[in-house]
């Protein structure tokens, strides 16, 4: 039988992601991974054992479609300390299957057909699919991957009449940028000037270093009102393979981010939720999160320092980009795949993060690793790059 239908792609230009990609070469290579962002330690013991503990209580069945009432409540609490806006647990705040999806939910929600989206580049590659699948269209503010500062004026230039919303990261991904206040402000006059929505990707909200503070975007209330906040329980509890995520948005938002939800997983693993619900009661558990990062960031930082790379160090998240530029002229990719194969040692090219690839000479690594992992890797690229 030949079939005489054909699929039309709604993504043509979108194949295999990077990440899945050097994964891949690294496991055949039986490489060091520091490009996927994933922790290499597992979660707390107590952690786990809560989740044994709501599993054997037969929290088993479908957790209600926004998410556990203790776990919405418990969210409700910890933003409203860290100083951002009081989210109502029964009709603002809604757990997702991670933040991907609370992400592609709120595009959903605010982009229809011909719609147009700032985003920010380098960008997480999960927002321009989503923008793209609902017909809106993608519009970029290039950033290099150092991100000193972000030119206001530019971000100006990129609205038209068809701007619908603004997509932001902070701590960013991949470049480690913490935003600062005057950035938000910024954000907040433009969005309202122009009546846009935000999607803000917070995912990395309690991994910021060198004393300085995570500013949400709820924080400000002129921009709380039309913002969709993002977050995620992997990169905070290092279990990114839970898919434990929410989004927080004001009242009327929500309903509409709901009805979309309801339809991509209805609800999220019910054990999961209880036991993380219980577990935030020690704030503790989040807040120690910056020093032990840090403390990562700043031993394989050490180590790599003789190498030759131009880095400077990350501000928040769990990635380091370095600049190799005065050690080789070869392409991004070129050399990451030949550190993959002949060091052992796995990254992301910083191209990747780009809609048209500009080769900057930066590599992204993970450095959620154990100390050990991370020396094991210096010593191999120290090797390579010399």
């Amino acid at each position: 039988m030949v079939l005489k239908a054909r699929i039309q792609s709604k993504l043509p230009r979108v194949g295999t992601t990077i990440f899945t990609r050097m994964s891949r070469l690294a496991e055949e290579n039986q490489a060091i991974n520091l490009a996927q962002g994933f922790p290499e330690f597992d979660c707390s013991p107590d952690l786990q054992k809560l989740v044994d503990k709501y599993i054997r209580q037969g929290k088993n069945q479908y957790a209600p479609m926004a998410g556990v009432m203790g776990l919405r409540e418990a969210i409700s609490q910890k933003v409203y300390a860290s100083g951002s806006r009081e989210y109502h647990p029964e009709s603002e705040i809604t757990v997702t299957s991670g933040a991907t999806e609370a992400l592609y939910v709120a595009i959903s929600t605010v982009v229809n057909r011909g719609d147009e989206v700032i985003v920010f580049e380098p960008a997480y590659d999960s927002y321009v699919p989503a923008i793209e699948l609902n017909g809106g269209v993608p519009v970029f503010v290039t950033l290099d991957p150092q991100y000193e500062s972000i030119d206001w004026e530019d971000v100006r230039s990129k609205i038209s009449p068809q701007t619908r919303a603004i997509i932001i990261n902070t701590p960013h991904n991949p470049t480690g940028k913490v935003w600062e206040l005057s950035d938000l402000q910024q954000l907040s006059e433009i969005a309202e000037e122009h009546d846009l929505w935000v999607i803000s990707d917070e995912v990395y909200e309690h991994i910021v270093f060198d004393d300085r503070p995570h500013i949400s975007a709820a924080s400000i209330p002129s921009l709380a009102e039309r913002t969709f906040l993002c977050g995620s329980f992997g990169k905070t509890f290092h279990t990114t393979g839970w898919k434990l995520g929410y989004c927080l948005a004001p009242a009327e938002l929500t309903v509409e981010f709901r009805k979309i939800h309801q339809f991509l997983v209805f609800s999220v693993v019910t054990p999961f939720q209880f036991a993380v619900a219980e577990y935030l009661a020690e704030p503790t558990h989040y807040l120690a999160l910056s020093a032990f990062y840090e403390r990562k960031r700043d031993l394989f930082l050490d180590a790599i320092k003789d190498i030759g790379f131009i880095m400077k160090p990350s501000e928040g998240s769990f990635f380091q980009n370095v600049s190799y530029e005065k050690l080789s002229d070869e392409k991004d990719q070129v050399l990451a795949e030949r550190l993959t194969v002949e060091a052992r040692v796995a990254s992301i090219p910083v191209s990747s993060f780009y809609n048209e690839i500009t080769d900057y000479k930066t590599l992204r690594f993970c450095f959620a690793k154990h100390d050990e992992t991370l020396l094991r890797a210096a010593e191999a690229l120290h090797k390579a790059m010399w």
